[in-house]
């Protein structure tokens, strides 16, 4: 029976096995994903106050549909005797899916960097949830002001002094300029001060020192910078971006019998633009690649990788989020509409569960759209309709 080897639990892996099944049908082919964890991480809410609540059982999405998740961690691809190495064991496949994410890459030259924290799994925002838990008035510093910096520093200030540092000379450099201002608002209306053109340079007890030679107070100091695809993109290619992702083609194939998808894939969003390392563009990666895996083996023709238009919904705590569409990042929304954006937007990454019909339904979909987030609006939406 031929075997289509999904590695990676998270949004791309996830999505990769059911549009896998998708394309399977009652066709006889084997699907198993490999991950070492059980549950399915929504790491876009990992800046929430518990974020265990920020899960879904993987057996829930994976079971229904077919799929035989092998807990285990791999470690090495072997493209040429196409197997993979998981806790040891092998893995034969006949056609692979690389789902396998990306990771916050700490420094390993800092002093105190043991006593760094971050958002970016979900046993790090446990670690930063507990440190804090039942503490008001602390003192935080977040090391980066990008997308990941933001949300942390926006949810940190609710019960703490907040200071947001990054080398950048502006705030959310990586946005561009579109959403500073409101960005700038929100931050002033939080109370979070920013330091900007510097960095952390020591990480003690209760303190952090700036490259300026500041020392300032830290009970916790949050790490949001170096994000890097996951190192097994190494064994399929020597030509990665600068994000260690492996180039793919419009049916997301890195070699002839392997696909890529989410973090690890650097696919073309259109004649500009690469894809973000974000759920957004994970999950229709995921659907695509895992479908093209098992279409491939069947004799069922492929999907190309079509993505919907590309928006940015950031949460800033009590001051609400702000909500973009295209890559200037137009702002649609803030305050309180951009946190209703960003809520709506955080339910709709939840997979359906237990039932194999909605699961494979949502496999399917693979452009989306928002009514209120169109292109063809000129300013920002009336407040969408509120539940309750």
């Amino acid at each position: 029976m031929d075997h289509v080897v999904i590695i990676g639990g998270g949004f791309a892996g996830v999505w990769s096995a059911a549009g896998a099944a998708l394309a399977r049908g009652d066709a006889d082919l084997r699907i198993t994903l490999v991950a070492p964890n059980d549950r399915l991480v929504l790491r876009p809410r990992l800046y929430e106050p518990e974020p265990d609540l920020a899960t879904v059982a993987l057996d829930r999405i994976l079971g229904p549909i077919g799929v035989e998740h092998v807990r285990a961690r791999v470690s090495a691809v072997d493209t040429g005797r196409r197997v993979v190495v998981a806790d040891g064991r092998e893995i034969g496949y006949d056609r692979l899916v690389l789902a396998s994410g990306s990771r916050l890459v700490p420094p390993a030259d800092l002093p105190g960097a043991e006593r760094l924290f971050d958002i970016d799994t979900l046993d790090g925002a446990r670690r930063l949830t507990d440190h804090l838990r039942g503490r008001d008035g602390y003192a935080a510093v977040v090391v980066g002001a990008g997308f990941v910096g933001l949300e942390a520093a926006g949810e940190l200030a609710a019960r703490g002094r907040v200071l947001l540092v990054d080398t950048a000379a502006e705030v959310g450099e990586p946005l561009g300029p579109g959403p500073r201002a409101a960005i700038e608002a929100a931050l002033d209306e939080l109370g979070v001060e920013r330091r900007l053109g510097t960095t952390v340079t020591e990480v003690g007890d209760g303190y952090a020192v700036l490259s300026d030679g500041a020392r300032v107070d830290a009970d916790a100091v949050v790490w949001s910078i170096g994000m890097r695809a996951d190192e097994l993109t190494r064994h399929l290619s020597d030509d990665l971006d600068h994000l260690g992702r492996v180039p793919v083609d419009k049916w997301l194939r890195a070699l002839p019998e392997v696909f890529a998808a989410g973090d690890v894939a650097a696919a073309p969003f259109d004649a500009e633009h690469v894809v973000m390392q974000c759920c957004q563009h994970a999950t229709p990666l995921g659907k695509v690649a895992g479908y093209n895996a098992a279409a491939d083996l069947l004799g069922v023709p492929p999907r190309p990788y079509t993505p919907s238009p590309y928006v940015t919904c950031l949460h800033l705590g009590a001051a609400g989020g702000v909500f973009t569409r295209g890559w200037d990042r137009r702002v649609m929304a803030t305050g309180a509409d951009g946190a209703y954006a960003k809520k709506t937007i955080n339910g709709w990454i939840h997979p359906p569960v237990d039932d194999a019909g909605e699961i494979l339904a949502a496999a399917d979909q693979v452009l989306s759209e928002v009514p209120f987030f169109r292109e063809e609006d000129a300013g920002p939406p009336a407040a969408p309709a509120r539940e309750g």
